[in-house]
């Protein structure tokens, strides 16, 4: 395996287990990756501060892609920050409305903001979106820079969402299921994989240099992007179909076995 500079890897489903932790391992290969100038950054669809609060004795060391590839910092500075058009935002909500059991997130900047009052789900997606607000009506403009509206449904995004919401595709949007329950709608061309690609331009990193880890179909992108591209054991079929390798499951840190095995090496 070729000198590896860069390690990017989603979040859940991928580097977190079930239940949301990461390996206890980690801090001790981060210190190895870090003596050896590997660059770790993970990138995922969650806000950028539900990924940060992970990774606190180390933030300004790394980077970070957020929002599935809307937000991109490197070392605490910003290199990249997309924005949604106020228009789309409301067409996105009243076709959300629309659809039973369909529950909307506006995720931006600052906040993530919600109009529902359940309260079970508001803190279930607390977990990803860990800076929220409430607004009596998700419509209305927000003083805020939004970079994408995730939608969840109980039953399956790929079957209770996404029918209703491609046609937002023919307007120019990227519309992908992000997870078994959730989809993610922002601008065109915006995925971890673009992200990616500003995070190595910037530092002079190529794919080739480039060891990724996903499991859902917004890893696509990004796996395309690096040579070493894993699909995780319990990743979509899509995914597996598309890595050139495949790393035990997320429950088993299959993440950090992989790059501990490269270490070794």
């Amino acid at each position: 395996m070729k000198h590896i500079k860069l390690i990017v890897t989603d979040m859940d489903g991928t580097f977190l287990n079930s239940s949301h932790e990461m390996s206890p391992e980690f801090s001790d290969v981060y210190q190895e990756l870090k003596k050896r100038n590997i660059l770790f950054v993970p990138a995922s669809g969650r806000q950028m501060p539900g990924i940060t609060h992970y990774f606190g004795d180390i933030e300004s060391e790394i980077g970070f892609i957020a929002e599935n590839g809307g937000y991109v910092i490197y070392k605490d500075q910003e290199l990249f920050a997309d924005a949604l058009e106020y228009q789309h935002v409301v067409e996105i909500i009243n076709t959300v409305r629309e659809i039973p059991g369909a529950k909307a997130v506006v995720s931006a900047k600052k906040y993530a903001y919600y109009e529902t009052d359940d309260q079970q789900f508001v803190d279930f997606f607390s977990k990803y979106y860990t800076q929220n607000m409430k607004k009596d009506d998700l419509t209305e403009r927000i003083d805020d820079t939004v970079f994408k509206i995730a939608v969840y449904h109980p039953d399956g995004s790929e079957k209770n969402l996404y029918p209703a919401l491609k046609k937002f595709e023919e307007l120019g949007l990227e519309v992908v299921i992000s997870g078994a329950h959730w989809l993610d709608v922002m601008n065109k061309d915006i995925n971890k994989g673009n992200a990616l690609k500003i995070l190595q331009k910037s530092l002079g990193i190529s794919p080739e240099n480039t060891m990724a880890f996903g499991d859902y179909m917004n890893d696509i992108e990004m796996l395309k992007n690096a040579k070493y591209s894993y699909a995780m054991k319990n990743a979509h079929p899509n995914v597996k179909e598309i890595a050139n390798f495949e790393a035990s499951t997320n429950d088993s840190f299959g993440v950090l076995k992989t790059i501990k095995d490269y270490l070794q090496n």
